[in-house]
C-alpha cells in the first residue's frame, strides 16, 4: 500500500499527554536507569533538527515527497522531545535549549562540518543518495519503535507506558513513509542497491551514536536490548527485506561491536 504523504501531513500532531496523571510520578517515581534512557531519547529527538539540517544540502530537498515529509517529521520529533522533557521535569530534570546547545557546540568539528559532508557524500552518490537517506531513516525509526516499545514494557508505568505506546505509534508512521521509499529506489537503481548496502553495512551505528558518549549509547542500548537477541533479529529480518539488503545484519553486528549480551 502506498504511503499517503497528504493524509500523514493533515494528521501530523503533537502527542498529547495532558490526559495522562503525571502525579503519579509523585508516587510513583521512575527509576534512575529509565530516568537515564529517558533522557537519552529526548536529547535525541531535539537533535532531530540537527539532522534535518544535513539533509537540507543532499539531493534529499529536490525530492517533493521527501522534504514534505521531513518539514512534518521533524515537528512530530521535536514534540516527541517535548513530552519526554515534561516526564523528566517531573523528577527535577531540567532540559533547556542552552543545555542542548552545549552539548552540541562540544561536539565540535565533528557537528559544525556536518552539512559540508553530507553535502560531499551525497555529491559523490548523486540522486542514489535518496535511497540511503530513506533506508537509513527507516533503519532508526524501526530501532525507535522498538525502543520505545521496549520501555513501556519493562516499566509498565500508568503515565510513562501510555505516553511511549503513543510515541511509538507516531513512530510507526515514519518507519512507514521510510520504508515505502527505500523500497522503490532500490528496487529501481542496482547502483542506489550498492551504495546503501556499502553506507548501512560500514557506518551504520544505533541512533544517538556520534552525537552521545559512547558510554551512554552503550549503556542506555543494554538496558533496553540485553538479552533480547529476538528482538535484534527481527529488526535484522525487517531490514534484510529490501532489495539488496537481503543478508545484513546491521543490527546485531553494531550490538557484538558494543558487547551487548544478546
Amino acid at each position: 500500500m502506498a504511503f499517503d504523504l497528504e493524509k500523514f501531513t493533515e494528521t501530523s500532531e503533537p502527542v498529547g499527554w495532558e490526559d495522562l496523571d503525571f502525579d503519579l510520578f509523585e508516587t510513583q517515581p521512575l527509576d534512575a536507569n529509565t530516568l537515564r534512557s529517558i533522557r537519552y531519547m529526548c536529547d535525541i529527538e531535539y537533535h532531530t533538527s540537527c539532522n534535518l539540517r544535513d539533509l537540507l544540502v543532499t539531493p534529499s530537498r529536490e525530492e517533493p515527497a521527501a522534504a514534505g515529509f521531513m518539514t512534518s517529521w521533524n515537528r512530530e520529533e521535536f514534540w516527541h522531545g517535548e513530552a519526554l522533557a515534561a516526564v523528566l521535569c517531573r523528577h527535577g530534570i531540567v532540559v533547556d535549549y542552552e543545555e542542548l546547545k552545549t552539548k552540541r557546540v562540544k561536539l565540535g568539528w565533528a557537528q559544525a562540518l556536518g552539512p559540508l559532508k553530507q553535502s560531499v557524500l551525497s555529491s559523490l552518490v548523486g540522486t542514489d543518495f535518496v535511497a540511503v537517506h530513506m533506508t537509513w531513516g527507516a533503519t532508526n525509526e524501526l530501532s525507535a519503535v522498538s525502543a520505545y516499545r521496549r520501555l513501556s514494557a519493562m516499566t509498565d508505568h500508568p503515565a510513562l507506558s501510555p505516553l511511549l505506546t503513543r510515541i511509538a505509534k507516531q513512530e510507526t508512521r515514519h518507519v512507514a513513509f521510510y520504508t515505502t521509499q527505500a523500497r522503490q529506489r532500490l528496487e529501481a537503481s542496482p547502483r542506489a542497491r550498492a551504495a546503501t548496502r556499502l553506507a548501512l553495512s560500514r557506518a551504520w551505528r544505533p541512533v544517538g551514536s556520534g552525537i552521545m558518549p559512547d558510554s551512554e549509547v552503550t549503556h542506555v542500548m543494554s538496558h533496553l536490548f540485553a538479552d533480547r537477541g529476538d528482538e535484534i533479529d527481527a529488526l535484522d529480518g525487517k531490514i534484510r527485506k529490501l532489495p539488496g539488503l537481503e543478508d545484513l545484519s546491521i543490527f546485531r553486528d553494531a550490538f557484538r561491536r558494543m558487547q551487548i549480551r544478546m
